[in-house]
């Protein structure tokens, strides 16, 4: 996939944000903004049971001839791997990691990814949907594939969600140490 150190890894839901995914996974950096072809994004529950993180379904992709997925090709550490997998419920048996290729300013590269076992269709709460926008926003996805998350129908769920306050938190910060390296 890459060298002995590093992995690539596709990320097309919420891992589009960079604080969400540095939450459990530290070393990944941007490689690059890429299009996984023939595919589409949907969002569900593994077997229907609903996400306790998140509220609502949650994103995944499947084969769908003539569509296309946008999303970030991620340089992560191997040793955030283990982290990865559990983040996206491996062991528990709701995703299974993938190789995919991916197109990218004229090149093919094969990345990890993951896709949803047994997936029962959901829509997702809005709060989900918003961290998928602004990773789209954060990392440059093409304007009409923004507009088209941006057009995703949600759960409308309205109560307090854990995961949200974690990310403001890590957005602050992040922030924070921006201001503060251009004050240097």
């Amino acid at each position: 996939m890459e060298n002995n150190c590093t992995f690539l890894y596709f990320a097309y839901g919420s891992n589009l944000l960079k604080e969400r995914l540095q939450l459990s996974n530290p070393s990944a950096t941007v490689n690059c903004v890429a299009m996984l072809k023939d595919f589409k994004l949907v969002f569900g529950n593994h077997k229907g049971l609903a996400s306790d993180r998140w509220h609502g379904g949650v994103a995944t992709i499947e084969h769908s001839p003539g569509e296309e997925v946008w999303g970030v090709v991620w340089r992560v550490d191997n040793s955030d791997l283990e982290s990865l997998d559990s983040q996206e419920n491996v062991t528990l048996g709701r995703y299974n990691p993938v190789e995919v290729s991916v197109n990218t300013e004229g090149q093919e590269l094969n990345c990890r990814t993951y896709i949803m076992n047994s997936c029962v269709y959901a829509p997702p709460s809005p709060h989900y949907l918003q961290v998928i926008v602004m990773g789209a926003e954060q990392n440059g996805l093409p304007r009409d594939y923004q507009e088209k998350l941006r057009a995703i129908k949600t759960n409308m769920y309205e109560g307090p969600l854990p995961m949200m306050a974690e990310l403001e938190k890590a957005r602050r910060r992040a922030k924070e140490k921006a201001n503060h390296l251009s004050d240097a």
